[in-house]
């Protein structure tokens, strides 16, 4: 049978050896992060020279009186306004369908190139003209498609029992 372990000897690292292979690990870690490393020097550097780090530092030494600040203009209602808008707007455009909102604003686009087009020309359409585009496909679609978010609105005010 085997003599039991009474004693265990622990190996206490030399400070100097640990020290040494932290080194060694940093280096090490240098070498096969080089383009990455590079990349971020520029970019300190870029910042740097704009004066955006020493803006940042100071920001960072200040940062009690600043976040005071913060603090002071965040409690302010029309901030908290809109914070509130800025989430709704936010869950407005993670509820659409990317492909129909680019169609809306595809749409919007061409429309604002068309009226751009007619102020600079000057050329103001006549009544008559504005009930014959009635006709147009396209003006056809658009009307419909603005009464269907009519419809909607007016659901939605319905529901929300604003006043009218």
């Amino acid at each position: 049978m085997a003599k039991p372990i009474r004693h265990i000897n622990k190996s206490v690292p030399n400070p100097i050896e640990e020290q040494a292979q932290a080194a060694n690990d940093i280096v090490k870690a240098l070498s096969e992060n080089r383009e990455a490393i590079i990349l971020t020097l520029d970019i300190l550097k870029n910042l740097h020279e704009m004066g955006a780090l020493n803006a940042v530092n100071a920001m960072l030494e200040q940062r009690t009186e600043v976040g005071a600040i913060a603090i002071q203009q965040m409690n302010q209602p029309g901030m908290q306004h809109v914070l509130k808008n800025a989430m709704s707007v936010f869950n407005f455009l993670s509820s659409m369908d990317p492909n129909h909102m680019q169609s809306i604003l595809d749409g919007l686009t061409k429309g604002l190139g068309y009226a751009t087009e007619r102020l600079e020309s000057g050329k103001n359409p006549s009544l008559w003209e504005l009930g014959t585009s009635m006709r147009n496909p396209e003006v056809k679609k658009s009307l419909s498609t603005m009464v269907d978010v009519l419809h909607g609105l007016g659901e939605a005010f319905q529901d929300e029992k604003m006043p009218q």
